[in-house]
């Protein structure tokens, strides 16, 4: 199986590490400016924790060449990953080109955060064959993609991506329905505006905010979803109980489903709490204690619940709709 990345920053790079450490060779290019040299460094600061979890037979970095030339890496390959910025013009451009050189049966995924795949499919003379397969950072730790058909997606390009995924260690979610933002990142979306409200009102600081999830719903919702753990909130009685009992309050107007307005004083509040929580510690150290968190965190869940990935795969078999 030969994989392309097109865009390698920092999802580009996940997915590169993700692919190498499940023994596939990759070819990446990216038209930018030292982005051999920057993606490089990147895939060797993330390799430690792909040898942690475990590397496939044949793994290496050394599996991973690179080229100036989009028409050079997508030809040959079976699966294109493209991770260009969130600009829909330039995602219509490179998609374009990515379908225009790649081979008839390759598999076209974007990584797209927010845009629905009937839109990227628009200008394609083989709209078929593309999917958003949208993962998480850090792609080559966290494991769950997205998995978006459009209008003009084939169930056969669905299957085939849903394996090829999976055969690098994915868990995929099936999202039936597109919409904007996918299913994980509304939910993001929702709890980030909840907590740009909060410090806007002077209710309490990021490093608070931050506290309030990591002390309590984060370490919860790191094994069991929303809806499990409302239904163990109901105790005895389930989720049965918990809505007869907590139901009414849905009704009260705690949260705020528009963002607030991005004022200089709000800005500078988060800006600011940010840098004062982070104080001390550069980007890259950060960035390894969260990995290294993340590993830990992952390996619990999988000790607890073992069949966590069974359950996931279960869980999406009827597809996932909103």
């Amino acid at each position: 199986m030969k994989f392309a990345v097109v865009g390698t920053g920092v999802i580009g790079s996940g997915w590169i590490t993700r692919m190498l450490a499940h023994g596939h060779e990759v070819i990446a290019t990216d038209p930018g400016e030292g982005a051999y040299e920057t993606m490089l460094a990147q895939v060797k600061q993330n390799w430690p924790y792909a040898e942690r979890m475990g590397l496939a037979p044949g793994a290496s970095i050394d599996n991973l060449t690179f080229t100036p030339h989009l028409d050079e890496a997508v030809k040959d390959a079976d699966l294109i990953q493209e991770n260009v910025p969130e600009v829909e013009e330039i995602k219509d451009k490179v998609l374009t080109e990515i379908d225009f050189y790649a081979k008839p049966d390759a598999i076209i995924g974007s990584s797209t955060s927010g845009i629905m795949p009937t839109e990227l499919q628009q200008n394609l003379k083989h709209p078929e064959r593309l999917v958003v397969a949208h993962p998480f950072h850090p792609v080559y730790i966290l494991p769950l993609v997205e998995i978006v058909p459009g209008a003009q997606t084939s169930e056969a390009t669905v299957a085939k991506a849903e394996e090829i995924y999976e055969s690098i260690g994915s868990d995929v979610l099936h999202v039936r329905n597109e919409i904007e933002g996918h299913i994980a990142d509304r939910l993001m979306e929702a709890l980030w505006r909840e907590s740009l409200h909060i410090v806007n009102e002077g209710i309490a600081t990021t490093e608070e905010v931050d506290k309030a999830f990591t002390h309590a719903a984060g370490l919860r919702y790191a094994q069991y979803g929303p809806f499990m753990t409302f239904h163990l909130a109901g105790g005895n009685g389930g989720m049965r109980h918990m809505l007869k009992q907590f139901g009414p309050a849905l009704k009260k107007p705690w949260t705020k489903l528009i963002a607030p307005e991005l004022t200089t004083d709000l800005y500078n509040a988060v800006v600011e709490g940010c840098e004062q929580s982070s104080a001390g510690h550069t980007m890259s150290e950060l960035d390894q204690k969260r990995n290294e968190f993340l590993v830990r965190v992952k390996e619990l869940a999988q000790e607890y619940w073992p069949e966590n990935s069974a359950y996931m795969k279960k869980r999406t078999a009827g597809y996932a709709e909103v």
